[in-house]
């Protein structure tokens, strides 16, 4: 799987994957550490959260260094605007009213900032069209139309 994500969102998660592995990772481990000192641990609760901890964390590890293995940056302006792909920044119409989206890959996507995912079906349908173009989507309220009016 690949994963399209922006040059920013790229340094967050080399980031966060740098404090999860060492302040995080060793935060749990002096946890565990000290709730190995109480006792009996099939009855020890601070063991029992610190191992679901640790769980937690060295998922959340495994996804990262997955990610970053298996990234694809996004590039604005990379594709041209003459179609849209993966970093074009679309304005659409539809009824009326204009919107702007910058097409991520889903590990970015915020549809509260206008960032959608390549895999969400407005995404989806919205790739590979040209300005001029009207796409048609299904919504839970039905089929909608959208006409490309710009890319970028």
């Amino acid at each position: 799987m690949t994963y399209y994500l922006t040059p920013e969102r790229l340094e967050e998660l080399k980031k966060e994957l740098e404090v999860l592995k060492s302040e995080r990772r060793a935060d749990v481990s002096e946890r565990l550490r000290r709730a190995k000192e109480f006792g009996d641990l099939s009855e020890n609760s601070e063991y029992t959260e610190a191992r679901e901890e640790q769980s937690a964390v060295e998922t959340r590890i495994a996804e990262l260094e997955d990610m970053l293995k298996h990234v694809s940056l996004i590039k604005k302006g990379a594709g041209g605007v003459e179609t849209v792909h993966i970093g074009s920044t679309v304005t659409v119409e539809k009824d009326g009213k204009e919107t702007t989206y910058m097409i991520v890959g889903s590990e970015e996507s915020k549809p509260e900032e206008s960032k959608i995912s390549n895999e969400s079906p407005l995404g989806a349908a919205f790739l590979g069209k040209k300005a001029g173009d009207s796409v048609g989507v299904t919504t839970p309220n039905g089929e909608a139309t959208y006409k490309i009016t710009r890319i970028e």
